[in-house]
């Protein structure tokens, strides 16, 4: 057994369809974010990415995407965007997690969304959390039968909402699936980027190299992680998008966001539901809506997976430098979290902040 480290562009191709292989004979979701293009993109605009492959008997057996940073701190691939996280690994091979550390020339590794059935960082996470699903495996039809049944409320008024969308809007309405406009894409951007900070959030696309990884996923078309822009329009304005990348059974939701003018409407959950009906249309099965509670999410889903938060550490005096930079800051925003008074404050405090700076 033998392990090298590359740079993801020098993966070769009997490696990169390996790890295909792999991913393929998981038997899990198929998440894009696992695919080897979501790791060469990310390597295009974060230098510092690299691959640990290892090998066995004249064949590529397993791989461990990772960025590496400053006094051997490590994170996940796309750490603080990917939705799904971890190694990819051939059926039996499980390196010991400080070993796979120290052959990459690692102290810690960070991830904010490790995939479920990652034996190897079994114990690592320090959290776990729900990532709700549509399932719409058996079509649409069935799809929305069953939201009828857990949230007829929900589905009445949105439908309602669209038909008097269509009735009062200047222009036709229509969807489309996969936008391949850039316009559209900027303009969905500037709403997301309005919308965390008319929220006190840090907005994403303030980072240059996640605005830069977005538009190359745009364009990025392969079987296993294509970007696709979904968007609702009133004649040629867009009114809702979201972008989000798919394989050919899984989309993956990232970054959904809406034209305020048009709140009323809810613009936003009436293109979940056309994104979800045309997934079903292009065979996807699962759309997986990511990480984090939100109303619209417990409306839509029809289940949830696992997603875990923590940090693998090798002993010694780089984790524990790196351990006195995060935790301190980590255990208070667990503490608020845990709250749901104390968060819900929270957030209203940022929201109020944020006001009084648009206001300046």
């Amino acid at each position: 057994m033998s392990v090298r480290v590359v740079r993801p562009g020098e993966l070769s191709e009997r490696e990169t369809e390996a790890w295909r292989e792999l991913r393929a004979k998981a038997g899990g979701p198929a998440n894009p974010f696992m695919e080897p293009e979501f790791t060469r993109a990310v390597a295009e605009v974060r230098p510092r990415s690299r691959v640990a492959v290892w090998w066995e008997d004249g064949e590529p057996v397993g791989f461990f995407p990772y960025e590496k940073g400053l006094l051997g701190g490590g994170q996940a691939i796309g750490f603080g965007v990917s939705d799904s996280q971890g190694a990819v690994l051939r059926s039996g091979l499980r390196p010991g997690a400080r070993a796979l550390l120290r052959a990459c020339g690692l102290a810690v590794w960070r991830f904010d969304n490790l995939e479920d059935g990652q034996p190897v960082f079994e114990g690592a996470a320090t959290e776990s959390f729900a990532s709700p699903v549509i399932d719409v495996g058996e079509g649409y039809a069935a799809y929305e039968a069953l939201l009828r049944a857990q949230s007829p409320k929900f589905l009445r008024t949105t439908l309602a909402k669209e038909r008097k969308l269509g009735r009062q809007a200047d222009g036709e309405v229509r969807f489309v699936f996969d936008e391949r406009d850039p316009a559209a894409l900027r303009t969905l951007m500037a709403w997301k980027s309005a919308q965390y900070r008319r929220t006190g959030r840090g907005d994403r696309f303030a980072q240059e190299w996640i605005s830069a990884l977005v538009r190359r996923l745009h364009t990025l078309r392969t079987p296993g992680c294509s970007g696709v822009l979904s968007v609702l329009y009133v004649g040629e304005r867009p009114i809702a998008a979201h972008f989000g990348l798919r394989s050919r059974t899984v989309l993956s939701c990232w970054f959904p966001a809406y034209d305020p003018e048009f709140a009323k409407f809810s613009p936003g959950l009436v293109l979940h539901l056309r994104m979800a009906e045309a997934a079903a249309s292009a065979g996807i099965g699962i759309l997986d809506l990511g990480r984090g509670a939100a109303e619209y999410k417990d409306a839509l889903k029809t289940g949830e997976l696992t997603v875990h938060e923590g940090v693998v550490a090798v002993p010694g005096a780089r984790a524990a430098l790196h351990w006195l930079g995060r935790e301190p800051a980590r255990g208070v925003h667990r503490f608020v979290r845990d709250r749901p008074a104390l968060a819900a404050r929270a957030r209203a405090t940022l929201t109020g902040l944020a006001r009084l700076r648009g206001n300046r």
